[in-house]
């Protein structure tokens, strides 16, 4: 994805960089460091093989994340948050506690306590 020359305000530029269902979810799961391409599958319910590497791909040309690949085989490649994916997950943290207070709000819990979230 490129993004538009014709911006009038910051927060577009970061919409288009984060948005859709599994940006937000990649940084938040790399928050720890180092991540392999099949642990981040399993560990984002739902996403396919080809949506992930689509977003991992977005989300290194944004320079959010980088990709480190190993010699040897098989091969391996992790992934982790650059400077700049590092401050936007200061960001979605705050998301995640503000999703966490609406749904304790809510009586949403169960999905917290399936997912092992402290609220």
């Amino acid at each position: 994805m490129k993004l538009r020359k014709d911006y009038t305000c910051p927060l577009e530029i970061v919409h288009d960089i984060i948005k859709g269902k599994w940006k937000t979810i990649i940084i938040f799961q790399l928050r720890d460091g180092e991540c392999s391409f099949s642990q981040l599958q399993h560990s984002i319910e739902g996403i396919s093989p080809k949506m992930l590497l689509e977003q991992l791909k977005e989300l290194r040309e944004f320079g959010l994340i980088h990709k480190k690949s190993y010699d040897g085989y098989p091969l391996k490649v992790e992934y982790f948050l650059t400077p700049a994916g590092k401050e936007i997950l200061t960001a979605i943290n705050i998301m995640q506690k503000v999703g966490i207070d609406y749904m304790v709000k809510n009586g949403m819990t169960d999905v917290l306590d399936q997912k092992g979230i402290c609220y």
